[in-house]
């Protein structure tokens, strides 16, 4: 039999893993009596109950096909979701949140489209209850990122083994696994759905987090910054030649004012604010050099209830 994997990268998501689970079974079991399924849930240190309620429910159903990951301490969703995939030894592996707002039956859907030959799925968000803001500015995120994709990006993906033994061929320390997804090739199928709102909990993810997230991926995956610099560096030589050549002219035809100060401190400022902004980014990627020099590994595992 062909083995499906789900995994879920979970944080501080108690009280909705038992009914995530009933609600994944019947719909794997419902439509797919022929292939086997395995349920992969990453730990990545909740402090609340979550892994209690895990381990409770792996004893009360006595169902071995659910699989429990622990990490040490919390390492973040990208490591969570990077070690379910590492764990995963289904056929075809699919990624889904773990807070009750990816519809377990739009993997009904994903698992059809393998069927047909498509090596990945990516369902993508037509709707959802996430703040207007938080909207607009996600859709600016994967805008500048991944232009070819729906707006709003995506989360909710599957792959078939070979693309999955890909992405995970990739060892970087910095990832943006949607990124990740896309860049290893394939036969690629889009496919919408309504992500539901949150009954259970509260989401994770401040500004904070989104701003670090977008940094990570915006360094990981575009040149965009230094080109930048290196425009604005190339503008302002040409602007100051220009502007030198005009000090000079006037400096020969004794025309030079004596009021000088405010153009005077408007360069200063604006050059040293640019002189900043730029060492700010090249230290972001000298940083991301460092941190993949010391190959420490994305995630520690704690225990393993396999």
């Amino acid at each position: 039999m062909k083995l499906i994997s789900v995994c879920f990268a979970v944080y501080n998501n108690e009280s909705g893993l038992t009914i995530l689970y009933k609600k994944i079974v019947k719909e794997l079991e419902t439509n797919f009596p022929q292939y086997d399924f395995e349920l992969l849930f990453v730990n990545d240190g909740s402090n609340d109950n979550s892994l209690a309620e895990l381990l409770e429910l792996k004893k009360q159903s006595n169902d071995n096909r659910i699989k429990v990951i622990s990490f040490s301490k919390n390492f973040g969703q990208m490591a969570a979701i990077l070690a379910g995939w590492h764990y995963a030894k289904g056929d075809v592996v699919i990624n889904m949140a773990a807070d009750l707002q990816d519809p377990p039956e739009q993997c009904v859907a994903m698992i059809k489209e393998w069927e047909k030959g498509s090596d990945v799925v990516i369902s993508y968000r037509i709707s959802h209850g996430t703040p207007l803001l938080n909207k607009i500015t996600s859709r600016l995120f994967y805008k500048m990122l991944l232009p070819n994709v729906p707006p709003g990006g995506f989360d909710f993906a599957l792959l078939g083994r070979n693309a999955m033994d890909a992405v995970n061929s990739i060892k970087e320390k910095n990832r943006f696994y949607q990124y990740d997804i896309l860049w290893v090739g394939f036969n690629v199928k889009f496919i919408p759905y309504d992500k539901l709102e949150r009954t259970i909990g509260k989401s994770q993810y401040n500004f904070v987090k989104r701003f670090g997230n977008f940094m990570t991926a915006f360094i990981n995956v575009s040149y965009l910054p230094l080109r930048l610099m290196s425009f604005l560096g190339f503008s302002f030589a040409v602007a100051g030649f220009v502007y030198s050549l005009s000090i000079l002219h006037a400096y020969y035809f004794k025309a030079t004012p004596f009021q000088g100060w405010t153009p005077i401190m408007m360069l200063l400022l604006i050059i040293g604010g640019l002189i900043m902004l730029m060492l700010g980014v090249l230290g972001e990627y000298i940083w991301r050099i460092f941190d993949e020099v010391k190959r420490r590994p994305n995630y520690i595992v704690k225990d393993e209830y396999l």
